[in-house]
């Protein structure tokens, strides 16, 4: 009986927005290793894969606060 490797890549993007608020987008995914792929070369793809995802959601996020306030919480 043989087993399937797998790779499992987490990243995390945090950015200061200012006045103590943050973005903070987090993006993973467990993959299976390839018929003839290397686990190196497995974590290259998913990782690849997962930094491109990442990248791709905080810009849309950021696109989209930009130019937007955020309302003012009441302080009691």
């Amino acid at each position: 009986m043989t087993t399937q490797s797998s790779v499992r890549v987490e990243l995390q993007f945090t950015r200061n927005l200012g006045n103590y608020e943050s973005l903070k987008v987090s993006i993973g995914i467990e993959d299976f290793r390839r018929d003839g792929e290397t686990i190196d070369e497995a974590t290259n793809r998913v990782y690849a894969f997962v930094e491109g995802k990442l990248m791709e959601k905080v810009n849309e996020i950021e696109s989209e606060l930009k130019g937007k306030k955020w309302p003012k919480m009441k302080q009691n």
